[in-house]
């Protein structure tokens, strides 16, 4: 095979189509779009295979044991995102001549992509759109067309994941796939629903296509054939399909895992490629595995947002020029891009790699630098931070003694060698001493841990507050309160007994008060009596002076106080009748009104 390369370019270059404004002196009004009259389907009816994944695994080689894909790690060789070259190649066994384009991208998971018609959500809106809009609004330094589409509805048909999100899925249709994972790999052949949908290492990038071309080297093509059925199709049954001579769209990577793309131009049935002859061209260039995207009509290049194929549509309303079709999915070759596109938030994007904020790792930023910070601490973007009284890039060390709390930076006040809590600072008092900061010994009579135990010393005796021994020597500051502790209890005795003795001595009935009381009160009487003698003296003085009125007799004084009586006894016993006074009564006289003459 001969091939001719023209023109070698990586980020710049082609000229446009035959549609295009840059043709001068031409009215081209009349370029709006393709008449879609090229068209190459593999299928008449519906798209894919109805036979499970299950009955490609049983059909295939048992070379190949039960693993119907093949995984490849992807090269991520930093310096030119792709290098693309057109090429003019003679067809071996015939007179043709083919005109392409190989691109050959350096760092698939970082610079190719998936991209919806038109952008985000063009396929659930059944978008159809050109290859050169949608890679222009994407920044495409290269694209080309991808997967199949409905031509009726527009409607995307596959899988389809782009940039991590799934776009499309077949539901286990079994057509040829090229995807990328997460982890870089790249992904050829047939695959279940399963795979599609694994999250342990998921797809980043996914489309279908149609014909496995080269598997592990080898031409893979009538493997394929078999796996996903021999239906009939507009051009004819799937063998014509994979036969005809028509523009050819096809992906594919090498051994160093660089991904190729490859494009040729064409007419179906008139100039181009058959699968066989793609297929033989990939490997002749190295190419390990390979497979087949949508061709024909659809087959387009565009190196920066420019058209840089020769399309086969004829243009509507003029057929003498030709149109590039409107169509689905493209595969974008872009800057280095990070995934995703923020770094997670935690980063900043640099040709295509993040540079993680301090606290943050791994390739998109997404995990924290400290994984395991045990069962004391949690995981900051500062690193661990850490319970109370815990340390530690892991918080696995406990606070050094003297210290506590978080960050173990607050100062312990444990006195006489108590142990601080680590977490909340409490002291933990050595025995014979307590209070907060076991400032205090033990009260007299207590020693022990938190001074809970009693002393059991003879006449009470206090004991050594740590041990407890009654034959301790007490501290000279203890034996001083001591001291001042007897004196002062000693005084308090004396005064006590004092108090109680002079409680004890026997008062007087009477008060003073009560003695005045009396006194005013006999001297009241006193005037009293006073008073009525000498009312009556008068009363006398005056009686004397009215005879009329002396109708009283007068009796002595010394009967009234029982002398007269004590005079007639003794009379009595003497024997006489005379009556004997007494010398103290000799001149007083009994007063009768017979007498009254007598004064």
């Amino acid at each position: 095979m001969y091939m001719q390369i023209i023109e070698p370019y990586t980020e710049l270059l082609f000229p446009v189509g035959l549609c295009s404004p840059q043709l001068k002196g031409i009215n081209i009004s009349f370029c709006r779009g393709s008449m879609d009259d090229d068209l190459l389907q593999p299928y008449a009816d519906g798209h894919g295979p109805t036979h499970s994944h299950r009955h490609v695994r049983s059909c295939q080689s048992i070379t190949h044991g039960n693993t119907t894909h093949e995984s490849w790690p992807s090269s991520n060789h930093s310096g030119p995102v792709a290098e693309s070259m057109l090429f003019v190649s003679d067809v071996p066994g015939s007179s043709r001549q083919v005109y392409g384009h190989m691109t050959v991208v350096h760092d698939p998971l970082r610079t190719v992509s998936v991209l919806e018609p038109g952008g985000t959500d063009g396929c659930k809106m059944n978008q159809r759109v050109s290859v050169e809009e949608t890679a222009k609004a994407a920044g495409c330094l290269y694209a080309q067309n991808a997967g199949f589409f409905n031509t009726s509805s527009g409607a995307c048909l596959g899988n389809v994941v782009s940039n991590s999100r799934m776009v499309k899925d077949s539901h286990g249709v079994q057509n040829a796939q090229f995807g990328i994972r997460r982890d870089g790999s790249l992904v050829f052949g047939y695959l279940s629903q399963e795979d599609v949908l694994d999250q342990s290492n998921p797809f980043v990038q996914l489309v279908s296509g149609v014909i496995w071309l080269l598997r592990d080297g080898e031409v893979y093509i009538n493997q394929s054939m078999e796996a996903e059925c021999d239906k009939t199709q507009e051009t004819g049954l799937l063998s014509t399909f994979v036969d005809v001579v028509s523009a050819r769209t096809a992906v594919g990577h090498d051994a160093e895992g660089k991904l190729i793309l490859f494009h040729i131009d064409g007419q179906t049935g008139q100039r181009g490629m058959s699968l066989w002859e793609v297929a033989e061209f990939l490997k002749k260039y190295g190419v390990i595995n390979a497979i087949n995207l949508d061709g024909g009509g659809s087959s387009t290049f565009v190196v920066n947002g420019s058209l840089a194929s020769y399309p086969s549509d004829h243009c509507n309303p003029d057929n003498r020029w030709r149109c590039g079709r409107n169509v689905s999915t493209i595969l974008c070759v872009h800057q280095r891009r990070c995934r995703p596109a923020n770094c997670s938030g935690h980063g900043d994007c640099v040709d295509g790699h993040c540079r993680c904020q301090e606290g943050w790792q791994g390739a998109a930023c997404d995990s924290l630098v400290c994984q395991t910070c045990g069962p004391h601490g949690f995981c900051t973007p500062n690193g661990c931070a850490c319970d109370a009284g815990w340390r530690g890039k892991n918080c696995s060390q406990e606070c050094l003694p003297g210290f506590y709390g978080d960050g173990c930076n607050q100062t312990c006040s444990c006195n006489n060698g108590g142990s601080c809590d680590p977490v909340s600072g409490r002291c933990t008092c050595p025995p014979g001493f307590r209070g907060n900061t076991c400032q205090q010994l033990c009260s007299l009579g207590f020693f022990g841990p938190n001074c809970t135990q009693e002393c059991h010393c003879d006449n009470l005796c206090p004991c050594d507050p740590q041990t407890g021994s009654c034959n301790a020597t007490l501290r000279e500051e203890t034996n001083s309160t001591l001291h001042r502790a007897g004196h002062c209890l000693a005084k308090q005795m004396f005064t006590s007994w004092r108090r109680e003795k002079e409680a004890n001595r026997e008062q007087p009935y009477l008060t003073e008060r009560t003695w005045l009381i009396i006194t005013f009160i006999l001297a009241f009487l006193l005037s009293l009596s006073l008073l009525v003698h000498i009312i009556q003296a008068c009363c006398s003085s005056v009686a004397s002076h009215f005879p009329e009125r002396q109708d009283y007799s007068y009796v002595p004084l010394a009967d009234i106080n029982g002398a007269a009586s004590r005079t007639r006894n003794k009379a009595v016993v003497s024997g006489t009748g005379d009556f004997e006074l007494d010398d103290s009564d000799s001149q007083d006289e009994i007063w009768s009104p017979s007498h009254s003459g007598r004064l």
